[in-house]
């Protein structure tokens, strides 16, 4: 997992198609889309999974649900991202087989610890700074938490969290392999655009880094 990591949330999209701004974002640089949707029924949420699997899979992206195990096996998403809180690694692993992406969040050290003995595709350090798209966290790691986080872990690393132009290049540098965006490209005017100017920033800042 790597570059840019979009994470939906149509409510900052507004009256625009949610394929739409994914399209742009995808055309702008982003690598992987997310699809987390929590007001959305489950009809709903397949629907727009199941929309936003064709378009991504024509164009080389990976597609994965937020949470729903059940929803990503329903659409054929290529993965899924598990919170501390959703149905255990083991059993999600198990059900998803050895091919699929399964990232998993954490908020504490003791839950980067505990995910040593996982072979998950990636850890979600969340949140990196306080944002009201993530309300249910137990505080921000801050850049400081994400390096600690970074010397800890042999995994790789998605900040999410608060970040956006202005620090995505500073998570890179403390660590993260991608730097994952909800309002940064959602509620973007021109999300394309943003897309790229994040592009940028994380590819500089990881050509620095190595």
């Amino acid at each position: 997992m790597h570059g840019l990591y979009l994470v939906t949330d149509r409510g900052l999209i507004g009256d625009r198609r949610i394929t739409d701004v994914v399209t742009a974002a995808v055309e702008g640089g982003a690598s992987c889309v997310q699809v987390r949707e929590k007001d959305a029924s489950t009809r709903e949420l397949v629907e727009i999974a199941t929309r936003l699997r064709y378009l991504l899979h024509s164009l080389g992206v990976p597609l994965i649900v937020n949470d729903r195990i059940d929803v990503a096996l329903a659409v054929g998403a290529d993965g899924v991202h598990l919170g501390q809180r959703d149905m255990d690694y083991p059993t999600a692993r198990r059900l998803l087989g050895p091919d699929a992406v399964v990232g998993l969040s954490v908020e504490t050290m003791e839950e980067v610890g505990q995910a040593d003995a996982y072979d998950v595709d990636y850890l979600g350090v969340s949140p990196i700074f306080a944002t009201p798209t993530k309300r249910d966290t137990r505080g921000a790691w801050g850049l400081d938490g994400l390096a600690r986080v970074r010397r800890r872990s042999q995994h790789p690393l998605v900040a999410i969290g608060g970040l956006d132009v202005s620090n995505a290049a500073a998570a890179v540098e403390a660590g993260a392999d991608a730097v994952a965006v909800v309002s940064a490209i959602c509620a973007a005017s021109n999300p394309r655009q943003a897309a790229a100017e994040l592009v940028a920033q994380i590819d500089a800042a990881m050509s620095a880094r190595s």
